[in-house]
């Protein structure tokens, strides 16, 4: 009987996780661990570096 109580309880601490983790990816936050959710490096975006806009060309050598 222990051992059926103690399983449920660890189902649910599993079930509400991933059902935190559902709600608060649907409401954009993209560190749920945080404490300021959105306020992180990680929500940031990138800042896009200026030599990835240059074209690379790929030449095959035989």
């Amino acid at each position: 009987m222990a051992n059926i109580i103690v399983s449920l309880v660890i189902t649910l601490i599993v079930v509400l996780a991933i059902s935190k983790i559902i709600s608060e990816k649907r409401k954009g936050s993209t560190c749920i661990g945080c404490s300021g959710s959105g306020q992180c490096s990680t929500a940031k975006p990138a800042q896009k570096a200026p030599y990835l806009d240059q074209k690379i060309e790929i030449k095959q050598v035989i």
